[in-house]
């Protein structure tokens, strides 16, 4: 079948559906599915929970990042 063949409709859902495929492409996250170890898990509640926050400009230091850096993505 070609293009030129497709109603108006068919036309309108096809590139609607091609749309929305694209899109779930772009958007799909590839972690979805997997399992967190469960050594993971544990560190991440131990770090939620722990009263010691760093401040955010610690962070960006120690990654070698400045304000700049930051605000401009």
């Amino acid at each position: 079948m070609k293009v030129a063949d497709l109603t108006e409709e068919e036309f309108t859902a096809l590139v609607g559906k091609v749309i929305e495929e694209k899109f779930r492409e772009l958007l799909a996250d590839p972690d979805y599915g997997l399992e967190l170890r469960d050594e993971f898990v544990k560190d991440l509640d131990a770090s939620i929970s722990a009263r010691e926050r760093i401040p955010f400009d610690d962070v960006i230091n120690r990654l070698g990042f400045d304000r700049h850096d930051i605000s401009s993505l």
